[in-house]
């Protein structure tokens, strides 16, 4: 769950709200990538398509919502699906066990912002930083 939230939330510039609603039906996997609702892409660079898909088949058949993120405990999925609150800490467990300072200062937001450091530094200018982001204004807080 973390590595899929993961690779989601970069991908996609995603608020952790976005990825707690997102659901099963909201990504096309398309053989070579997936493509997903505000309209990002998922390419599989390091094997991010066979992370994605084998989360998915770890699903039980018989859960009643769509909800894409579901708890895992002692190795099995659940029914529950995952929360605001577990979302937005993806990126303090990375930090943890990447061993980083100041784990608690890893929080959901990383996730956009990380994604919108990487297409800086790739050299995408702003305005399709903005459009990819969803962001309204150029200036950062």
């Amino acid at each position: 769950m973390i590595k899929v939230g993961l690779i989601l939330g970069i991908a996609g510039a995603c608020r952790t709200d976005e990825l707690v609603n997102l659901t099963v039906d909201d990504i096309e996997d398309v053989g070579s990538f997936l493509i997903i609702p505000r309209i990002f892409v998922v390419t599989d660079v390091g094997n991010m398509l066979e992370l994605f898909r084998k989360y998915l088949s770890l699903r039980p058949p018989h859960v009643k919502h769509k909800r894409l993120f579901l708890y895992y405990k002692a190795g099995k999925c659940g029914l529950q699906p995952v929360g605001k609150n577990t979302m937005g800490k993806i990126p303090s467990v990375v930090a943890s066990y990447l061993k980083l300072p100041d784990v608690a200062c890893y929080t959901g937001h990383c996730l956009r912002r990380s994604s919108a450091t990487l297409l800086a530094d790739a050299g995408v200018d702003i305005t399709a930083i903005k459009r990819h982001a969803g962001w309204k204004s150029t200036t950062s807080r």
